[in-house]
C-alpha cells in the first residue's frame, strides 16, 4: 500500500506531465507589437558642391582619401554623420516631423555594410521625444533589422526592432530609407 502523500505526489506528477506536453502549452509564444510606425529618412551626403542641400558629411576617411568622395573598396573606413529629415511618406519635400541624427560607419572590406548609431528626434504635434537605434546594416540585403534600444518622451523606454529598406538612392549622393518600426516593449 502506497502512503497517501505519495499518491498525491504521483497524481501531481502525472497531471504536470500531461499539461506540459499539451500542444497548446508547447506552442511557441507569438509576440505582437505594442506600437508600430513607418517613417522615411532622407540622406544627402556632402560632395563638395551641394553644401546648401547636404544633410550628412564624411568626417573620417582612409588615409589618402578626401572628405567629399566616398572611398573605393566598399567605402571601407568612411565615417559619416547626419542630420536628416524624417517624413511620413517618401517625398523629400514633405514636411519633416523630426530629424534622424547620428552616424554610419562603413566597416567591411568585401561588401557594402555599415554600422549605424542614431536617434529619431521628434518635435511635432503627433510625437515628442526620441527613438534610439543601433546595429549593423548589410546594405545589399533587401531588408535589414536593427535594434531599438530605448527612447524618451512619447517613446520612454520603448524597445523593439526597426526593419530598414532602401527606398531610393541616387549614386553616392542621396539615399532614402524606409523604417518600419515595431515596438515590443512600451511604457505608457
Amino acid at each position: 500500500m502506497v502512503p497517501r502523500s505519495c499518491s498525491i505526489l504521483l497524481l501531481f506528477f502525472f497531471v504536470f506531465l500531461a499539461v506540459s506536453s499539451s500542444p497548446a502549452i508547447a506552442k511557441k509564444r507569438q509576440y505582437k507589437p505594442c506600437k508600430q510606425l513607418v517613417l522615411y529618412f532622407h540622406d544627402v551626403i556632402y560632395n563638395g558642391k551641394n553644401k546648401g542641400n547636404a544633410t550628412s558629411s564624411i568626417v573620417a576617411a582612409p588615409e589618402g582619401s578626401n572628405l567629399t568622395i566616398l572611398a573605393g573598396d566598399f567605402h571601407f573606413g568612411n565615417i559619416a554623420v547626419f542630420d536628416d529629415p524624417i517624413t511620413l511618406d517618401n517625398n523629400f519635400h514633405s514636411e519633416p516631423i523630426g530629424r534622424a541624427q547620428g552616424m554610419y560607419i562603413y566597416n567591411t572590406k568585401n561588401t557594402y555594410t555599415a554600422w549605424l548609431g542614431f536617434s529619431f528626434v521628434f518635435n511635432s504635434t503627433d510625437h515628442k521625444g526620441s527613438i534610439n537605434f543601433i546595429g549593423a546594416d548589410p546594405l545589399m540585403n533587401k531588408t535589414r533589422d536593427i535594434s531599438i534600444v530605448g527612447g524618451t518622451g512619447d517613446f520612454f523606454m520603448h524597445r523593439g526592432i526597426a526593419t530598414l529598406s532602401t527606398d531610393a538612392f541616387e549614386g553616392e549622393v542621396y539615399f532614402r530609407l524606409r523604417v518600419d518600426i515595431k515596438f515590443y516593449e512600451c511604457w505608457y
